[in-house]
């Protein structure tokens, strides 16, 4: 008996298929540019939270977040730097911080703090440092901004 029509890839035959590329634009930025914006917006944090600017240094790591599947290494850097400014914020701070920012970069800062969630470990993160911003921006931005950080298909 021939089964080798169980190897068919019956998708390819199909006019009506969506393809990953086709889910959103993709990041027009060169992988290695965007790795040396990252490691620029990095400095440009450290100089921020020195100074104790909290809020523009959140403002400098989740404006043109790097999205896509070719810049790994930047959004790990950006993952870092973002994890450095949480851990240096005082928890009684993050309500007035959170208020601040655009409703974008909420929304990019809560698909930032699922990333931390779902490394294995926290990562370099303590699980009560996320989800005591995850608590405060929810409670400003609403479930709303959850739902747009778990459809958007630009992952972080």
């Amino acid at each position: 008996m021939d089964v080798n029509f169980r190897k068919i890839d019956i998708d390819a035959f199909d006019e009506d298929v969506l393809l990953e590329s086709e889910l959103y634009e993709p990041d027009p930025r060169d992988p290695g540019q965007v790795t040396e914006e990252t490691k620029t917006k990095a400095g440009a944090v450290r100089s921020s939270l020195s100074k104790g600017d909290i809020v523009g240094a959140l403002n400098i790591v989740l404006e043109g977040a790097p999205y896509g599947p070719s810049v790994e290494e930047a959004k790990n850097l950006n993952l870092q730097t973002l994890v450095t400014i949480l851990n240096s914020t005082k928890s009684s701070d993050i309500s007035n911080v959170v208020k601040s920012l655009s409703q974008d970069a909420q929304d990019t800062l809560m698909k930032y703090l699922y990333k931390g969630m779902g490394m294995p470990g926290w990562g370099d993160v303590s699980g009560s440092v996320l989800l005591g911003w995850h608590e405060k921006l929810t409670e400003v931005a609403g479930t709303g901004c959850i739902v747009r950080a778990m459809t958007d298909r630009r992952l972080v």
